[in-house]
């Protein structure tokens, strides 16, 4: 287990780094325990049950990685939240880039120099897990009469080998926005199939803009977004090396060959993405549910539509989203009532709603606010194909293989087949076959 352990943090520090910009200064991750001025002795309790003395305080970090200051206060109006309600608990909410992230886990977890909640994303909760990251919370959970409203896929990616180490913030998956003026104005229709995707990119591709936009930055979001095309080609993660897999890689690079979408896209984020799309760079993108209420904020005169990702042999999507991992630390009751706190019914609707998010539970997500509203059903009927990234302990280097495969592709280094069979090379190791 220690060799796995090891080996596991040696694969996260290189897994999706494009640069180290945080400050340890800047971002102070100690938990403290100070004593308040009241003399009270009195011993209080929180709405879940996590028991608190009166003559302390106790502070708690909760690294994120949600770029903006639009997302950091909706982080920091759920920490507030819960010091309303437990006065003797406070929560810091900092941010780290999300290229630093994985780094700065890795390094803390060496140094003993860690928060005590991180939002992580789902696949690899259970890379962490194995590391010794989390806190086994099982007997807890098992006592949260709400750990049944949860949906299957989120619930099992806090899980590893039948223990549980997060309870999950919220879901998602990834579809394509198109804007409705654009495609009225090039006398085109939403595409549904690759074949219509090269065609329409290609007719929206003029007079500055570029037909789509994706981003494949060398991590996470790099293979997060390139699944849907993947597992659309009828290959899976740990199969990328044949026709399918080749396929995949080669239908992008096509994209780039003609012009339709840039080769920037290596160095783009979703956020990036986003940006391009409401300034109207770019005519359609694939991009998830969190970027609504972004469009809301950068365009709010934008008229666009949502569709499921074009397909090849059938419709894919990839399923995203975000758990509050519990730190193996002095603060896992404060951080795991924090938790049950935040997946509360009442709160998660409305942070769900500001956020972007699909909730993680089914009687949160049965509300009208997502059932009735049309942009949001093609998010929802998309979790009828989206696929979970793994799970697996190993996915951190199983995800830098097929991310880093993929730009290779996309800057015409390699063929997609050379590109994909290295991949599969890389893969086949990490799994040791």
């Amino acid at each position: 287990m220690k060799k796995m352990a090891a080996g596991l943090i040696m694969a996260a520090l290189v897994t999706g780094l494009v640069g180290c910009g945080s400050s340890d200064k800047d971002n102070d991750t100690s938990s403290t325990t100070t004593k308040t001025e009241t003399d009270t002795s009195a011993a209080t309790t929180t709405d879940s049950g996590a028991k608190t003395d009166a003559t302390e305080k106790t502070k708690l970090t909760l690294w994120f990685y949600f770029e903006g200051k639009e997302r950091f206060d909706k982080i920091k109006a759920l920490t507030d939240g819960y010091t309303a309600k437990n006065p003797n608990v406070e929560i810091e909410p900092v941010f780290i880039p999300f290229a630093d992230f994985k780094k700065k886990l890795s390094v803390g977890l060496a140094a003993s120099d860690l928060p005590d909640i991180v939002v992580i994303d789902n696949p690899d909760t259970a890379a962490y897990a194995a590391m010794g990251l989390f806190a086994d919370i099982t007997d807890k959970v098992n006592a949260w009469a709400d750990k049944d409203q949860f949906f299957p896929g989120p619930w099992s990616s806090t899980i590893l080998d039948g223990k549980q180490y997060a309870i999950p913030l919220g879901s998602n998956n990834l579809a394509l926005f198109y804007n409705e003026k654009m495609l009225t104005d090039a006398g085109v229709t939403p595409p549904t199939t690759w074949d219509e995707l090269r065609t329409t990119a290609k007719a929206l591709t003029k007079d500055g803009v570029t037909g789509i936009g994706i981003a494949a930055p060398g991590n996470e979001e790099g293979t997060f977004q390139f699944l849907p095309w993947l597992l659309s080609a009828g290959a899976t993660f740990d199969h990328v090396g044949g026709a399918e897999g080749a396929k995949a890689y080669g239908f992008l690079a096509d994209l780039v060959k003609d012009g339709s979408m840039s080769k920037d896209v290596i160095n783009w984020t979703q956020a990036d993405v986003m940006k391009q799309f409401a300034s109207g760079k770019i005519a359609m993108m694939i991009n998830g549910p969190w970027q609504l209420p972004e469009l809301a904020t950068n365009a709010p005169d934008l008229k666009y539509g949502i569709a499921l990702v074009p397909k090849d042999k059938q419709y894919s999507s990839v399923l995203g989203g975000e758990n509050l991992g519990i730190v193996n630390g002095k603060h896992v009751d404060q951080a795991v009532d924090f938790a049950m706190y935040v997946e509360s019914p009442d709160v998660l609707k409305g942070f769900a709603q500001g956020f972007g998010y699909f909730p993680a539970r089914k009687d949160v997500a049965a509300d009208p606010y997502w059932a009735d509203n049309d942009q949001l059903k093609v998010f929802a009927d998309n979790m009828n194909y989206a696929q979970p990234r793994g799970p697996h302990p190993k996915w951190p280097e199983i995800s830098n293989a097929l991310s880093e495969a993929l730009d290779k592709t996309l800057l015409g280094s390699g063929s997609a087949e050379d590109n994909a069979k290295e991949a599969q090379a890389k893969i086949d190791k990490i799994l040791g076959k």
